[in-house]
């Protein structure tokens, strides 16, 4: 099949993998609306360094016609890569722009530099972003800071904590019917 658009999915740190949350669901939504899922796992997957996850990314063949759909973790990898590489869109869940005073997450190194916020906003064409005030990992903060430094179409929530295995949530409708609305599906 030849596919027109590319979603990949980038978990969090911690050892996420394909069948976690909500990213068994989104693979079988997507795929009956034509887009190519490439939803894997990925290297060092506890830590989930830039120096490999980065690399990996651009392996996997995001590319301008490729969306990135990251949680947690996930989300700060697609912010870095979208800095330096061309991607139709992104979309970021419980992202966080500090390592929060987390060990692994300094240990990740994507917080070593300043962000370029500019260049993650003109390397896509749009930013989708979901936050929750009782995230219990990342502060609210953090998320409106993101939103407003990329100006994404941004979501905020009272009751879906990290939008994981902390609330059970297995299924992310809003994900399928805003990707349908920005590709025009």
């Amino acid at each position: 099949m030849n596919y027109m658009f590319k979603t990949i999915f980038i978990p969090g740190n911690g050892g996420g993998s394909p069948k976690d949350n909500w990213f068994p669901y989104l693979e079988s939504e997507l795929q009956k609306l034509g887009i190519k899922v490439i939803n894997t796992n990925f290297p060092d997957a506890i830590l989930a360094r830039k120096e490999y996850w980065l690399p990996f990314i651009k392996k996997l063949g995001a590319d301008e016609n490729t969306i990135l759909i990251g949680h947690s973790s996930g989300a700060v990898a697609a912010m870095r890569f979208a800095e330096d590489n061309k991607i139709l869109g992104s979309v970021l869940v419980s992202p966080c722009y500090t390592d929060l005073g987390y060990e692994n997450e300094r240990l990740s190194h994507y917080y070593d530099t300043p962000w370029d916020w500019h260049k993650i906003k003109s390397n896509q064409r749009w930013v989708i972003q979901f936050s929750s005030i009782d995230d219990p990992y990342i502060p609210i903060s953090e998320a409106r800071f993101i939103h407003e430094n990329l100006s994404t179409d941004y979501h905020e929530y009272k009751n879906e904590g990290h939008f994981g295995s902390d609330k059970g949530k297995i299924d992310f409708p809003e994900i399928v019917e805003l990707l349908k609305a920005k590709l025009y599906l």
